[in-house]
C-alpha cells in the first residue's frame, strides 16, 4: 500500500535529516511570537460551527488562490453556505501544486483532521462532513487546538486603543498555554485619509485619558497606553511600515504637523515623512525604555485594487509586494537610535525576496556584542512563507549572518490550524542541515552542535530572545 502523502518523513531527504527532525525538531514546543489570532476566540475557547469558519474565514491566501482559480466572489466572502465554499475551495486545490497551499492544506487535514485522503472536488462532501463530525467532539476548540499542536507561547497583535480585555481573561484562567498582547501603533502614523486619521485619534484619546492637541500630547497618549500593554504582560512591538520612512523631524515640526492635521488640513507625501519619522523613532524609543523586542515589517503595497477595496475593504487579500527601496531609510533608523543608546531588540522582515541579502546584511552592523542576536533578519514573512522564500532567507542569514541565532519561525496567521507553518519550517531545517552534513560541508564530529543548533532554531532562541 503506497504510504500517504504526508508521512512521517514528508520534506526529509536523508538519514541525517530524519534523524534531527525526529529525534530534535518535532518535539519541541511552538512560540509563535507573531501572529493575527483573535484573543476573544481563545478566551471565549471558541467551537467552530463548521470547517469552513475554521479554514476558510480569513485566510487571504486560499481567497487569493480560489479568484485566480475563477471561482466568483460569492464563495469566497460571500453569502455562499458553507459547504458550498468548502466545495470550491476543494475544487481549487488540485491547482494549487507546486503553490505552499497545496502542501498546507494536506498537512492541516493530516494533523487536525487525520485526514489523508486528497481534498479534490470528488473528496469534498465526505471531508467536509468528517470534519464537521470532529469539530464537534472533544478538543477542538479554539484552545484545544493549541493544545494539539504544543503551543507554549502566541503574542496576538493589538492596537493601542484595545481594552487587552480578552488578554485578562485568558491570563486569570486555567490555560496552560501563554497569550500576550503585541503593541501595533500603525494607525497613529500619517497617511491614511484625514477623516479616519482624526477618527482614530479621538479613540485613542479616549482610551489614554490624555486630551491630543498636538504632538506632545499624542506622544503622552501613546506612552500611557504603552505603559498599560506592560502592565498587561506586553514585551513585544511591531510596527508595520510600507515604503520606510526617514526624514529627520524635530517635534516642534512633528506638532506643527500634528496641529494642521487635527485642524483637517491633509499633509503632502514629504510632509507625512518627516512626521512619521519622528513618530517611528519616538515609539523605539519607548520600546527601548520598556526593555521590548520590536519588529519592523516593511514593503507591502495594501488595497492595490480599489474595486476590490470599495466593495470588500481592506485585509480581503489584494495586498502585494512592493519594490521601494528601503536600505537606506533602514540603516538611518537603526544608526540614529543606535548612536543615542535607544536601540532595543529588532527583527526586520522584508516582503520583497530581493532585499534578503541586504537585511541580512544589515543585522551585523547593529549588534552590540552583549546580547546574542540583538538585530535578527526575521523569517521568511507573507508572500515568503513556502519552501523557496524560507531557503532563501535562510541562506542569505546564513551567508551573512548567523543562522544559529536564529529566532525561528512564527505564522502570521488568523488561523488555529495554520501551526503547521512552524512544522514545515522545521522540516525544511532539519533537510538543509542533513543535506549539509551528508554533503561534507559540516563535519560528522560536530553533530551535537547541529542538534542543538536544530533545537535552539526551533524554540531555544527565541525563548532566550523574548523572555517568554
Amino acid at each position: 500500500m503506497d504510504k500517504p502523502f504526508i508521512h512521517d518523513d514528508f520534506m526529509l531527504h536523508s538519514d541525517t535529516a530524519r534523524r534531527l527532525y525526529h529525534r530534535h525538531a518535532s518535539k519541541m514546543p511552538v512560540i509563535d511570537y507573531h501572529c493575527h489570532l483573535s484573543p476573544e476566540l481563545i478566551a471565549r475557547d471558541h467551537r467552530f460551527a463548521d470547517i469552513t469558519e475554521l479554514w476558510l474565514s480569513g485566510d487571504h491566501y486560499k481567497w487569493r488562490s480560489m479568484r485566480a482559480n475563477g471561482v466568483d466572489e460569492k464563495y469566497i466572502t460571500g453569502d455562499a453556505s458553507p459547504r458550498e465554499k468548502f466545495r470550491k475551495w476543494a475544487e481549487t486545490v488540485p491547482y494549487t501544486m507546486r503553490n505552499p497551499l497545496y502542501h498546507w492544506t494536506a498537512m492541516e487535514l493530516k494533523t487536525a483532521f487525520g485526514i489523508d485522503t486528497p481534498l479534490t472536488p470528488e473528496t469534498a462532501d465526505e471531508i467536509f462532513d468528517e470534519c464537521n463530525r470532529m469539530l464537534a467532539g472533544p478538543g477542538m476548540t479554539a484552545r484545544g487546538l493549541m493544545l494539539k499542536y504544543n503551543v507554549e507561547v502566541v503574542c496576538t497583535t493589538d492596537d493601542p486603543v484595545d481594552t487587552l480585555e480578552w488578554h485578562r481573561m485568558i491570563a486569570e484562567s486555567d490555560f496552560a498555554v501563554k497569550v500576550y498582547p503585541a503593541w501595533r501603533p500603525d494607525k497613529a502614523m500619517a497617511g491614511c485619509r484625514l477623516p479616519v486619521y482624526q477618527e482614530y485619534i479621538g479613540r485613542l484619546s479616549a482610551a489614554a485619558g490624555v486630551e491630543i492637541t498636538g504632538y506632545r500630547t499624542l506622544t503622552e497618549a501613546l506612552q500611557k497606553r504603552h505603559d498599560y500593554f506592560a502592565s498587561q504582560g506586553c514585551s513585544v512591538a511591531d510596527h508595520g511600515l510600507g515604503r520606510v520612512p526617514w526624514s529627520p523631524c524635530s517635534e516642534e515640526r512633528a506638532d506643527t504637523l500634528m496641529r494642521r492635521m487635527l485642524g483637517g488640513q491633509e499633509l503632502t507625501p514629504d510632509e507625512a515623512d518627516e512626521f512619521n519619522t519622528r513618530l517611528l523613532t519616538d515609539l523605539c524609543r519607548m520600546n527601548a525604555r520598556a526593555g521590548w523586542v520590536q519588529q519592523f515589517h516593511f514593503g507591502p503595497m495594501r488595497n492595490v485594487n480599489s474595486r476590490a477595496f470599495a466593495s470588500l475593504g481592506p485585509d480581503t487579500g489584494f495586498d502585494t509586494i512592493s519594490d521601494w527601496r528601503a536600505a537606506e531609510a533602514i540603516a538611518s533608523i537603526l544608526n540614529a537610535l543606535d548612536s543615542e543608546g535607544s536601540l532595543a531588540k529588532t527583527i526586520l522582515y522584508n516582503i520583497n525576496p530581493s532585499d534578503n541579502t541586504w537585511v541580512a546584511a544589515m543585522t551585523a552592523n547593529f549588534q552590540d556584542g552583549r546580547i546574542p542576536g540583538k538585530i535578527q533578519m526575521g523569517a521568511a514573512w507573507w508572500f515568503n512563507d513556502q519552501l523557496a522564500g524560507m531557503r532563501a532567507q535562510m541562506e542569505a542569514l546564513s551567508m551573512q549572518g548567523l543562522l544559529s541565532r536564529f529566532v525561528g519561525m512564527l505564522t502570521d496567521s488568523r488561523s488555529f490550524v495554520s501551526y503547521t507553518r512552524h512544522d514545515y519550517f522545521r522540516r525544511l531545517l532539519c533537510d538543509i542541515l542533513g543535506n549539509d552534513v551528508e554533503q561534507g560541508l559540516i563535519p560528522e564530529s560536530q553533530m551535537e552542535r547541529v542538534e542543538a543548533m536544530v533545537r535552539d532554531i526551533c524554540y531555544n532562541n527565541a525563548k532566550n530572545y523574548f523572555g517568554f
